[in-house]
Order: C-alpha cells, then structure tokens, then sequence
C-alpha cells in the first residue's frame, strides 16, 4: 500500500479536537479523510456506509461510546483511539484498536501511529493476495501446516481454540485467543459473529430468519454485537449495486 492513500473519519464530540485532527491529516499526505463527525450514531451509519481504513476515535462520548462504536465497525476498518483517559488503553486493544494516542495529542505521536497503521494494512495486503494461503498451528506439541481453504469456522474456550475444518471429522485445539485467530485469519474471506465465532464466509450454507448460519455440522447464532457487520456482508452478496447508490 506504499502508493495508496489510507482513507479515514475522524470522531469526536469536542468540536476543538476535532479541527485539530482535520489539521494532522490535511498535513498528511498518506491520508484522505472522509469525514468528520461529533455524533457517534451518524458516525457510525457513515462508517458503514464509506468503509474507511481509519476511524480517528475518541472513547468518552454521549449516546454510543468509543469502545461501543468499535465493535460495530465493518471488518476493513481499523480503530487508532484518540482520548484523554489512559485508563482504557488496555481495553482498547480487545477492539479493532492499532493504537492509542492520549491527549493533548501531538503531531509526531498521531504520524507514529498513522505509520504503524501504513504497516499494519501492507501486511494485510500481503496475506490476502496469497493464493495458497497457510497458516502453522501448535497441537500437541507439533505444528500442523493448514489450508486457510479448509477452515470452516474457529470456536473460542477459554484459552483455546478449535479449528473444525472440511478435511477431518474432529477439530484442531491450539492455545490461542480469538483475537489473534481473528487477526491471523484473512478480513475477506473469514468474520466473527460471535465472541465464540469466526466462521468462513464462503462455507456458509444459509442463513435462517433468526441470524442462525448453518455451517459444517453446526448452527451458529449472530449476536448483537457483531450483527450489523454480517448484514452488510449478506447485502453487498444480495445486492452488489447496493455499495454503489
């Protein structure tokens, strides 16, 4: 993405933070903003709509907060919060967050995290173009090679994960978290849909009237929180002009 501009949309209910952001970017050549909002509700119907890679987010706001709005977000935007409490710093990496700048922010910390950003998308640029894509998981003290073809969904248990693949009746179970699954895994082709669940979108059988995906042997439950991702998802497969109006 070395050519490429990363879009972004700054929100923040201070309107003086808010220009100060529109003023980092506007001296950023590798940025191209969107929009800026000071209502997190229109915020994020806009992030739905225009997918930016970026969201410039402050945590503390009216109505949706920071770390609530983050969980809505479509899979390829990612967060760099922007806040005057420390305090979630920790929080904010169970999110979408690839980083955390406190205020009163200044100009060589938001450039940092906007580079960290620049790597962080080349690298996902990297795995997705892959053709044959493969990850190593640990099992049993081995390390197993797997298509990323062959995985159905991943199912979280506490320290560990379950990879159900199509190739073998019984799962892989490896000491991860579904965090670094999610991460690990490609945004384009694998969602999560539940705090327990990524599933394959490819591999999905249908999808009831009740958000329950059929997949493999299992019936999984799209919970509220990650919901309006899948229906964006489930629209741009039903009505792909739809991103176009």
């Amino acid at each position: 993405m070395s050519n490429c501009k990363l879009s972004c949309i700054i929100v923040d209910d201070e309107p003086l933070a808010v220009k100060l952001l529109e003023s980092f970017v506007t001296k950023t050549p590798d940025l191209e903003l969107l929009g800026s909002y000071t209502d997190s509700v229109e915020a994020i119907n806009a992030v739905r709509e225009q997918q930016p890679h970026l969201l410039f987010l402050d945590i503390q706001m009216p109505d949706l907060n920071g770390m609530e709005l983050a969980r809505m977000l479509p899979n390829g935007t990612r967060v760099i919060f922007t806040t005057a409490f420390k305090e979630y710093a920790f929080e904010s990496y169970e999110v979408k967050a690839l980083d955390f700048l406190l205020k009163p922010i200044r100009y060589n910390k938001f450039i940092a995290a906007v580079e960290k950003a620049r790597e962080w998308f080349a690298s996902q640029s990297s795995v997705n173009s892959t053709a044959s894509s493969t990850i190593f998981l640990k099992v049993d003290g081995e390390y197993r090679q797997i298509a990323v073809s062959c995985i159905l969904y991943v199912c979280g248990m506490k320290d560990y994960v379950m990879f159900y693949l199509n190739s073998q009746p019984k799962p892989l179970i490896t000491h991860l978290t579904m965090k670094s699954v999610e991460e690990m895994l490609p945004s384009q082709q694998f969602m999560r849909i539940h705090r327990s669940y990524i599933v394959a979108l490819d591999k999905i059988r249908k999808v009831d009237r009740n958000d329950c995906i059929y997949i493999g042997q299992e019936i999984i439950h799209v919970t509220e929180t990650y919901l309006p991702a899948f229906q964006q998802f489930l629209t741009s497969k039903t009505n792909p002009h739809s991103s176009e109006r």
